[in-house]
């Protein structure tokens, strides 16, 4: 004998069968979800702070053993972006700052980062300097990026600018070769 749809629904209301596990699945489902995406959004940027660290020290070393040439901000900032493979944008959101560095006054180095603010009008590049020989140079290189998931947990802790975009930031120190 077939049922009614509103006896069904009444008896599937009355049923407690698999009530339990109700309670557990609503309060751990959002935090595994919540951890995926944090874990997902991590292991970008540790991908993206890899390929600029990596363009970064192959253009310090070219710049290291060519002390005879005469380099620009820009030509520095393309060697970077050529060698780093995966950073979206690298030519328009990559600013560098290299300054002559005492190694026995290390702490007056400048701590605020100088990075590309792409909502705001562009400033002049600060801090650009080329070493002598036997010189210790500090280049810092600051690149902004789009977060994969920029309104939930890693994403969303960024310190972002104007137009959603984070920093990240690689430091090389060399000493030029004489």
């Amino acid at each position: 004998m077939i049922q009614p749809v509103h006896s069904l629904l009444r008896r599937f209301r009355r049923d407690e069968d698999g009530s339990a596990m109700l309670m557990e699945f609503a309060i751990f489902v959002p935090l595994l979800f919540g951890a995926f995406l944090m874990a997902v959004e991590m292991g970008v940027y540790s991908m993206r702070q890899m390929y600029l660290d990596r363009g970064l020290d192959v253009a310090v070393r070219y710049i290291r053993l060519n002390t005879h040439q005469t380099f620009t901000h820009n030509d520095i900032k393309e060697m970077i972006c050529n060698n780093t493979g995966w950073l979206e944008n690298c030519d328009e959101t990559l600013r560098l700052e290299m300054t002559s560095v005492d190694p026995r006054q290390f702490a007056s180095f400048d701590q605020e980062v100088d990075c590309v603010d792409t909502s705001l009008p562009v400033k002049p590049v600060r801090g650009f300097t080329l070493g002598k020989s036997n010189e210790m140079m500090m280049l810092r290189a600051c690149i902004r990026f789009k977060p994969v998931y920029p309104t939930s947990g890693l994403g969303h802790a960024f310190e972002k600018d104007g137009t959603g975009r984070a920093k990240m930031v690689s430091i090389a120190a060399f000493v030029q070769e004489p």
